[in-house]
């Protein structure tokens, strides 16, 4: 294994990170892409064959050009996939997606130059955005030199190409993973297959622990980044990641693939936060159908919620799709199980992410079809779910500008009599959701009780920017098409932009006291309610 200081003549021009904490991420809202599919530099419309599973032309450059789409969405930060330089001409075509690394050290230029990936940074930093990176240090990806294996079944490489890990030693000994159950095979033996093996760095080696820390702080430091995003983290020993996130010195939210709140809450700490997987899987069985479990959602709690026991700050990063899952729409095209499972992600604990294209409607199954060329959909800015994302996103901020404890205080469940509503609350916002779907017959209604707000509190539904008013016996509230409701106070909005400003109230003193009221009052149920 050979070290290497590729990203130290950077360091001298590379723009400051605006320095962001875990607090500071808390109130962010992430729009997740990938590159070589969001944008071109010269917004051409070329064809993208995702069966091909081959580059298509996005770029940085093509990132830069439409930082307003993204913004204007509401969301104040970008997590871009790998940025280095991948094998290509795989059995499984190339790595356009950023995951088969073969040389860490290497910028791929199928995305651009440096001072691309550098401008991109800068961008975003200049309209007060986070730039968030995915790395994988878990594996690279090598075409065998055998086309046979060998008399022990053991592949070859030609580990030159590999860098800085170019030696055998610097990878565990050949095994794929076969029991998942097992943590030792999990962490020391491969993934992939036959075609195409991922050899496992051995991170027991202190030689490879030290380049790697090495390799992560000089990247984040090179092109100022925010927040990192950690690939199969399951797949390395637990205690690797303390030195690791250490070194990297921005925020880390880890990929910890699996249904098991417990297992994925027992991260929360190596790497400052987790990818809410467990909710991912309960969310599909609530909204999946119109026959769905929402009890799938009340029921289990969240790796955050788990963690929390312990630290009260933990977060999970919440999300809806991503690159490695069949899209929402591949499982149901009914619009209103959509929004549903979309509002989640926004009204709750946690990091809100939304994967790019989701908002465009797209239905790509599972990969590479969930993987469509952005610049095809025109970046249209008047879709549906265009729009609804913008509504979200503007109830979260509004929320988080009312009320100082929004983060810190845990979403708490408003019990309901019937099996086809669930209403989350986290003050000022009260959520309610359905999973009757748009072609019912007949539609549900939700209970607002007594107590959540103070009597005579004009709420609205952003969702429909409709208001209703909370009585002294709290207030019954009917569906509509199947569609979910997202309540705030109406004294939180504003004239000036964000959800319904058209129903905002001009705030006096007042009506600023009668805020400060509505939260102290929802603040005194919360032993009444089921903790999520």
């Amino acid at each position: 294994m050979r070290p290497s200081f590729i990203f130290s003549s950077l360091l001298l021009f590379a723009s400051p990170a605006l320095a962001a904490s875990a607090a500071d991420w808390s109130t962010r809202q992430i729009y997740q892409l990938v590159t070589d599919r969001f944008a071109t530099s010269n917004n051409s419309a070329t064809t993208c064959d995702t069966s091909l599973r081959t580059y298509c032309g996005g770029s940085w450059k093509g990132i830069i050009n439409h930082l307003d789409y993204i913004q204007g969405m509401g969301f104040d930060a970008v997590w871009i996939s790998p940025v280095v330089k991948n094998v290509d001409a795989t059995p499984y075509g190339d790595g356009y997606h950023g995951y088969w690394s073969e040389d860490i050290n290497t910028i791929s230029s199928r995305y651009g130059s440096t001072d691309d990936l550098k401008a991109l940074s800068n961008a975003l930093h200049e309209r007060g955005m986070y730039l968030m990176i995915d790395i994988v240090i878990n594996h690279f990806a090598g075409i065998p030199t055998n086309t046979t294996t060998s008399p022990s079944n053991q592949f070859t490489f030609d580990y030159s190409r590999f860098n800085p890990f170019n030696m055998a030693d610097d990878f565990h000994a050949q095994c794929f993973i076969n029991d998942y159950t097992n943590q030792t095979d999990v962490e020391q033996c491969w993934l992939g297959d036959e075609k195409l093996p991922l050899p496992d760095l051995n991170t027991e080696d202190d030689a490879v622990v030290s380049a790697l820390s090495s390799w992560i702080g000089d990247l984040v430091k090179a092109y100022a980044v925010d927040g990192v995003r950690i690939d199969t983290v399951k797949h390395i020993r637990h205690d690797f990641w303390s030195a690791f996130t250490k070194s990297a010195g921005v925020w880390t939210l880890g990929e910890v693939l699996t249904d098991n709140a417990t297992y994925s809450a027992q991260y929360i700490g190596a790497v400052d936060a987790v990818l809410d997987y467990p909710s991912w899987y309960n969310l599909l069985d609530a909204f999946g159908t119109s026959t769905g479990n929402l009890s799938a959602l009340t029921l289990n709690p969240s790796p955050a919620a788990l963690a929390s026991k312990s630290s009260p700050t933990s977060l999970t990063g919440v999300f809806l799709e991503n690159h490695d899952q069949p899209r929402f729409a591949s499982h149901t095209s009914d619009v209103a199980l959509i929004k549903n499972a979309m509002s989640w992600v926004f009204v709750g604990d946690g990091v809100p992410i939304m994967y790019y294209g989701q908002e465009q409607g797209y239905a790509g199954g599972a990969d590479p079809a969930n993987r469509e060329a952005l610049w095809l959909s025109g970046y249209e800015t008047n879709k549906p779910l265009v729009l609804y994302a913008s509504k979200l996103t503007s109830a979260r901020k509004l929320a988080i500008a009312a009320n100082k404890t929004f983060i810190s205080t845990p979403a708490s469940w408003i019990n309901q009599s019937d099996p086809s509503t669930i209403a989350l609350s986290k003050p000022p916002l009260l959520s309610l959701f359905t999973n009757v779907g748009s072609n019912a017959t007949s539609q549900p209604t939700w209970s607002i009780p007594a107590g959540l707000y103070e009597a005579n509190t004009t709420l609205v539904d952003v969702v429909s920017c409709t208001r209703l008013v909370v009585g002294e016996d709290g207030v019954n509230v009917t569906a509509m098409e199947g569609l979910p409701k997202v309540m705030i106070p109406a004294s939180m909005l504003k004239k000036d932009g964000g959800a319904c400003p058209a129903l905002a109230i001009k705030q006096s003193g007042a009506t600023r006291r009668s805020v400060v009221g509505v939260l102290s009052v929802v603040s005194a149920v919360w032993s009444v309610v089921t903790l999520v």
